[in-house]
């Protein structure tokens, strides 16, 4: 191997946990990355520690039910979000995606449960391949791109619902209803299925090869190329993997709500794109955890239920906390990952 190959190797390597250099770290360097990957999940429970002092329903059955079931739709549209991240990308229309794939899901539900899941995958999966293909071959923008899919897909939405004007029922005595509503053990059907994605998602994105390509991209992109990584593939199958989650995620709300919503999927890529930022992915590409992402989804969630727990608080202090809360995740990762280089 030349001295060009040996750093292009270097630079492309995955940095998605402290344990990719063990030896070579300084104990500094160890500690910034294991504040960057576990900060998160520290910040919330110290979160649920004070809620549940401040706030005698907080801990409540009820509650936590609510908050499980809320944080299930997001999670979903988050994990595909984190691959799609890691890379170095972004995807605008995951809140668009999840809408659509709501309605379409509602509408199919009438020729049965197949037909509920299959065609909002279908459709949302060939968005998102779509948009992998504009950004990997044409090489176009990701903000583009997935703005132009974002306003794309709301407009199909619109098409399909005269406006807005119909929403489709999800009969309640279906198989596809009890997905979104029926429980195992306890917790709701949805908050298993999303726990079960997220165990692939992490088993994908740390132990193949193609979770390998998504560090590699997103670490160094020139580089990951020189040492053979199929680059467009992998961008075109992250944008493909968030379109499903995002479509999947739509057809769960529309089970649990046992209706297409229209008005719903608004502001929702932001709140997943916060939500695996807060998690310790970076917005810069190559570094990021999946189970980060979930932590970021209920940290997200708690701090929502806490200001409604205030109840004097007006519901738009939800988005001014989540704001300056996700400001302070970005200066306090690009502090700690310029330490790491300096150290």
């Amino acid at each position: 191997m030349t001295m060009t190959d040996s750093t292009a190797a270097e630079k492309a390597r995955p940095t998605g946990t402290v344990e990719d250099d063990p030896l070579g770290a300084t104990r500094a360097e160890r500690l910034s990355a294991l504040a960057q990957q576990h900060g998160a999940l520290v910040t919330l429970v110290i979160a649920v520690i004070v809620a549940s002092l401040s706030f005698d329903t907080f801990l409540t059955g009820d509650n936590m039910e609510n908050m499980a079931l809320s944080s299930a739709f997001l999670a979903v549209v988050a994990l595909g979000m984190t691959f799609v991240i890691v890379t170095g990308g972004i995807d605008l229309s995951v809140g668009s995606l999840f809408a659509l794939g709501g309605v379409l899901a509602a509408w199919g539900s009438q020729y049965g449960t197949v037909v509920a899941l299959l065609l909002p995958l279908a459709v949302c999966g060939l968005i998102g391949l779509v948009n992998g293909l504009l950004i990997a071959r044409s090489r176009l923008a990701p903000f583009i791109v997935t703005l132009a899919a974002m306003l794309g897909a709301r407009g199909l939405l619109l098409a399909i619902t005269d406006e807005g004007s119909t929403t489709y029922l999800v009969d309640k005595s279906t198989f596809f209803a009890t997905l979104g509503q029926g429980k195992l053990l306890g917790i709701g059907v949805p908050v298993w299925i999303t726990l079960a994605l997220f165990v692939a998602g992490a088993v994908v994105l740390r132990r193949t090869r193609f979770g390998q390509y998504v560090y590699a991209v997103g670490g160094n992109e020139d580089a990951a190329a020189l040492m053979g990584a199929p680059v467009a593939r992998t961008k075109i199958g992250v944008y493909t993997v968030s379109g499903l989650c995002a479509g999947l995620a739509g057809a769960l709300n529309a089970a649990w709500l046992v209706s297409g919503v229209t008005i719903l999927g608004s502001g929702m890529e932001l709140e997943a794109i916060s939500a695996v930022v807060i998690g310790g992915t970076l917005l810069t590409g190559g570094f990021g955890f999946i189970s980060g992402s979930l932590v970021g989804v209920l940290l997200l969630k708690v701090i929502q239920n806490v200001i409604n727990q205030i109840g004097s608080l007006d519901s738009a202090y939800q988005q001014v906390v989540s704001g300056a809360f996700l400001a302070v995740v970005v200066i306090a990762q690009t502090w700690l990952g310029k330490r790491r280089r300096v150290l």
